[in-house]
């Protein structure tokens, strides 16, 4: 059964507190499986790093533009929801010390029944590196350690870990989550992330990429997990559409075809006539028609 998923969902409209209410009900109510919220913890002013996913560079909008911390706007979902399940698209976790992101994601998890997804990206925005006084350079390797940190500290109690960023010694983390660990989606559109995947996560997804180079990052994935003696067909695979709402019944085929069984779709196809009435007609004739 293929899965539908709605991105970019603490941003717009959606960042008030009757916003991210109507829109998550209405997301539930219609049958999509799952919400990502997006993060950036400052907007510089001015940066000369390149945001990967538009040809200006530049992200959309405006310093001022209102991106809410994405695990407290999931925790006000959450009590709002009973079924969706709640997914950061992306949190930037080498931004983050890890043992606090393993409390508040297993905290989150707990109160909502055991629905969170976390996705995790390394990053591109040095000026927010610098802002934060986190390191810019080895982000990955700090990515992939972070990673162990947190299922280290979701597995028991007295738990160690020696690394080459975080160490601790018989330590406790609780609440634990409820299925004893969060799946872990890793996000990114380089083989780099692909491999991260294979070798660390529970999903993947892509975060841009037309067919032939989502299939490609998908392989990556599966040789990598192979090459980490884990099972490849136990991750999950996620995607969106590569370009836009252009013949959209057939790109998500065409997605279904090289692997995809979770498809994330922007929030912004579903405005008009209202986002409740798309979404359920979206659910009636698209996600219908796929799954039957």
């Amino acid at each position: 059964m293929t899965k539908f998923g709605l991105c970019y969902a603490n941003t717009g409209w959606m960042t008030t507190a009757e916003g991210a209410t109507a829109y998550a009900t209405a997301a539930e109510e219609a049958g999509f499986e799952s919400l990502w919220t997006v993060e950036h913890v400052i907007w510089p002013e001015q940066y000369s790093s390149t945001y990967p996913y538009a040809p200006s560079g530049k992200m959309a909008g405006e310093p001022s533009t209102s991106i809410p911390d994405p695990l407290i706007w999931l925790t006000w979902v959450a009590a709002a929801t009973t079924r969706l399940r709640l997914a950061t698209g992306i949190l930037l976790l080498p931004e983050h010390n890890p043992l606090v992101i393993a409390k508040q994601v297993a905290t989150l998890d707990t109160l909502s029944g055991g629905r969170v997804d976390l996705g995790i990206g390394i990053g591109w925005l040095r000026e927010e590196f610098d802002a934060l006084g986190v390191p810019f350079e080895r982000r990955a390797a700090r990515t992939d350690e972070y990673i162990e940190v947190l299922r280290t500290l979701w597995a028991s109690d007295a738990a160690s870990f020696q690394g080459e960023f975080v160490q601790f010694d018989k330590v406790s983390s609780n609440p634990k989550p409820v299925n004893g660990t969060v799946p872990i989606v890793v996000g990114g559109h380089s083989d780099g992330a692909a491999r991260r995947a294979g070798r660390l996560g529970d999903a993947f997804w892509p975060a841009k990429g037309d067919f032939d180079d989502l299939a490609s990052l998908f392989t990556v994935a599966h040789h990598a997990a192979t090459d980490a003696d884990r099972d490849p067909d136990a991750l999950e695979l996620c995607a969106s559409p590569p370009f836009g709402r252009k013949e959209l019944d057939s790109q998500i085929a065409r997605l279904i075809e090289i692997g995809a069984t979770r498809i994330i779709l922007p929030g912004y196809f579903f405005l008009k006539p209202d986002p409740a009435t798309a979404m359920a007609e979206f659910a009636e004739t698209t996600m219908a028609a796929t799954n039957s």
